[in-house]
């Protein structure tokens, strides 16, 4: 499987709380913030409701 490097490039303040869980349970929460996940459809899923807040990389 391929790695993704996802990084928060907006703020998480006026989101709803599923979008602000999402971020946590990616590991992000602070602009700027990178981690580096395998490609799955969960982790699919888990960017489509979070793609306008975060960026999405091959790594």
């Amino acid at each position: 499987m391929a790695k993704l490097a996802i990084t928060q490039i907006r703020s998480e303040i006026n989101t709803n709380p599923s979008q602000r869980g999402t971020l946590a349970a990616l590991g992000l929460g602070k602009l700027g913030r990178q981690v580096e996940r395998e490609d799955s459809p969960q982790l699919q899923g888990q960017l489509k409701v979070v793609s306008h807040l975060v960026k999405v990389e091959e790594a």
